[in-house]
């Protein structure tokens, strides 16, 4: 009689962000349907996107860790607090949990398990999603056994092992499948001859995409060419929802949509920040996209956006210049020219990457197997 293979045991920590979690959850199903004797805990902060996101599935930990600015007062001095909590807790659970692999997705919550996992010895890696690599992970980097990145540009704002490297690109959400464009404009309730525009800020919304986009569309003729879906975020998705009703204009406002294929499927054009998986997700979709990068956080948005523009899918706007003429003249030259739209389109062939998250499973596995 042969001895049953022992469950692999595997750490997955991630950011708050919809960014770092979304493809820590894709890299996990992926995982599931590789290794089916897997026992995975999945660790987040307690500030993350919990009620946004079904987590039933998991066997999931909270860590109190935040975000910590260097100024000197009440609300720093208690996110230092949570800090050192938060390491406790990671210590605990790590010496509790005794995993062959932790596996790091950003953000500062992962920063304690990965460095008390290379103090013990256990193996670790980490994935990148945007261009331009995080501070969490840039620290993380020097500890990492593996280091899987999401573009190969990647390769130049990095100095580590190349042997550390690997090219998987980022993992996609299983739900997020093209449907028929007709379908998709159904089951969100508008028209099918309408041009439509999707808008979207991220998974907490932004408030100078959701102004600058209420003012431009304001100042466009033939408002009865259009219609918008609008993901605003929570804090301000009524103030969203009652300027389209002042300004007479067809639109779906959300404070977020869980079956966003459908939004993604129904659009014509994107209106967007352009965090790593945004960017990614309207690869998927082939979407022409006018893109306002998150204009702080190490420019890593700018960096993202780039790749698209580059390949002549998307054009970019900086934030300090979201004012209504910008906007509005990029909006109406759309509008007026569906054959730009096309070229935009055409871009996108060959850039997809295919199986991210199987690609990140396989190295996963062979790392801890290893």
């Amino acid at each position: 009689m042969t001895a049953r293979h022992r469950p692999l045991k595997i750490i997955v920590a991630t950011g708050e962000s919809g960014g770092h979690i979304f493809p820590a959850l894709s890299f996990l199903e992926a995982l599931r349907e590789k290794e089916k004797d897997l026992d995975a805990l999945l660790v987040l902060p307690a500030s993350c996107l919990k009620d946004k996101i079904n987590l039933e599935a998991y066997r999931v930990e909270y860590l109190p860790i935040c975000s910590i600015k260097p100024k000197l007062n009440r609300k720093n001095i208690g996110a230092l607090f949570k800090f050192f909590k938060g390491t406790l807790m990671s210590f605990l659970l790590l010496a509790g949990f005794r995993p062959d692999l932790v596996v790091g997705f950003g953000g500062i919550n992962s920063v304690p398990l990965l460095v008390f996992a290379w103090l013990f010895r256990i193996r670790t890696m980490i994935h990148e999603q945007n261009v331009h690599p995080g501070r969490a992970n840039r620290l993380l980097m020097r500890f990492a056994d593996r280091v899987a990145i999401s573009f190969d540009q990647t390769r130049d704002f990095i100095r580590i092992d190349p042997d550390k490297l690997i090219f998987t690109g980022n993992p996609v959400r299983r739900e997020l499948k093209r449907v028929e464009k007709n379908e998709a404009l159904s089951f969100l309730g508008l028209e099918p001859d309408k041009f439509t525009l999707l808008v979207m800020g991220g998974s907490q919304g932004s408030r100078s995409i959701n102004q600058g986009l209420l003012a431009a569309v304001s100042s466009i003729p033939q408002k009865d060419r259009f219609q918008i879906i609008h993901l605003s975020g929570r804090e301000d998705y009524l103030k969203v929802r009652e300027s389209y009703r002042g300004l007479n204009i067809s639109a779906k406002v959300f404070d977020f949509l869980k079956p966003v294929h459908y939004a993604y499927s129904a659009s014509d054009l994107v209106l967007s920040r352009s965090g790593a998986i945004t960017v990614t997700e309207i690869m998927q979709f082939a979407l022409p996209a006018i893109l306002i990068p998150y204009p702080y956080a190490y420019q890593h948005q700018l960096n993202n956006a780039r790749i698209l523009e580059k390949k002549g899918c998307a054009c970019i706007i900086n934030d300090a210049d979201l004012d209504k003429e910008i906007l509005a003249e990029k909006l109406k030259g759309f509008l007026d020219d569906r054959q730009a739209l096309s070229s935009m389109r055409s871009g996108y062939r060959g850039m997809k990457i295919e199986d991210s998250g199987v690609r990140l499973a396989n190295a996963a596995i062979a790392l801890a197997r290893y």
